[in-house]
């Protein structure tokens, strides 16, 4: 049998209801998982006390730490298993995924529902991501996210509803595989990974949301807080209302990254619409369309690039780059 280390970090998996405080953290978690009989007949598992932090909680840095230890101790096993909270998984398994330097099964898991609810989801998706992480068809497929007996990648995996245990879908894309009662089963490849390995990340990255109507008031907030890239998740193919503009032309003159995603689930953004704010008249201006990336990840990936690369100009070429390579 495989040797997989199971390090936790907190989240809902590991919580139970404590009556009027609601549902809280549990120190009862870890050891729940030693005495797992079921696990005993999947790998040879250590567990590893990290954190214990609703995923609210967790930061870039601290993301950042995982992947740190992540590399260091799956040194000495075969795989590497994450508990952590389902509120901002997709965000710490995507920026793990970006600057990991192993290729060992690396999987990330969660659970919807607490220890004290019937019904709870917990336990099998801890199973299923020890199974993908024991499996050498799991290596060198990047981070991946196990949840109600599908594997996603990091990259396109996203949480599409706050309670049920079937949330975490990959839009667009579908599961990469299922955890089957009898084995482990990959249907397809990701054709795309990214990797920016490096020590430190710059945090300071906004993520802005259009809305009907909107106009330049958070993007000024942004550039008075001193953001070296602002994302913004325009709408559509990546169009904004013209109220932006002026704001978003102070940005660029000031040598800011602006980065336009999309608010839709699926899909490019794309120098289409050539009308006021649409997307060829933003990227006509300097902005940088940023494909199907979702923006909550391309804020970290920025965070990243600029940690790596501490200056604006050599992300801007990075980014144009990569994407006209097919990102």
């Amino acid at each position: 049998m495989k040797n997989i280390l199971i390090i936790l970090t907190g989240g809902t998996i590991g919580m139970k209801s404590s009556g009027s405080l609601g549902v809280v953290p549990s120190d009862e978690f870890s050891e729940f998982l030693r005495q797992f009989p079921q696990l005993k007949n999947v790998a040879n598992v250590e567990v590893y006390e990290y954190l214990n932090l609703p995923s609210p909680q967790i930061t870039p840095q601290l993301m950042l730490d995982l992947a740190k230890l992540i590399d260091i101790k799956i040194i000495d096993y075969d795989g590497v298993v994450i508990t952590h909270g389902t509120d901002t998984l997709e965000e710490t398994a995507f920026l793990c995924d970006l600057v990991l330097t192993t290729r060992k099964p690396v999987v990330f898991t969660a659970a919807m529902r607490s220890g004290s609810e019937l019904g709870l989801d917990g336990p099998r998706n801890i199973i299923g991501a020890v199974r993908v992480a024991s499996q050498p068809e799991s290596s060198d497929k990047g981070v991946l996210v196990v949840m109600n007996d599908e594997i996603h990648t990091a990259r396109d995996v996203t949480k599409s509803d706050t309670g049920k245990v079937d949330s975490f879908i990959s839009p667009g894309f579908g599961p990469l595989g299922n955890v089957d009662p009898d084995i482990v089963v990959y249907h397809h490849a990701t054709l795309y990974r990214e990797r920016v390995w490096t020590e430190e990340i710059d945090t300071s990255v906004d993520l802005i949301k259009a809305v009907a109507g909107m106009d330049g008031r958070h993007i000024e907030a942004s550039l008075a807080a001193g953001a070296k890239a602002i994302v913004i998740e325009a709408m559509g193919r990546g169009n904004l209302p013209p109220a932006t503009l002026p704001a978003i032309q102070k940005a660029l003159d000031q040598g800011i990254l602006v980065v336009i995603t999309s608010r839709a689930h699926t899909g490019r953004v794309l120098a289409e619409y050539g009308y006021e704010g649409g997307g060829r008249h933003l990227h006509n201006m300097g902005a940088i369309l940023a494909s199907d990336m979702q923006g909550i990840k391309m804020r970290l990936k920025l965070m990243a690039l600029l940690g790596k690369f501490k200056d604006v100009k050599k992300v801007r070429k990075y980014l144009i780059q990569s994407l006209q390579l097919g990102e």
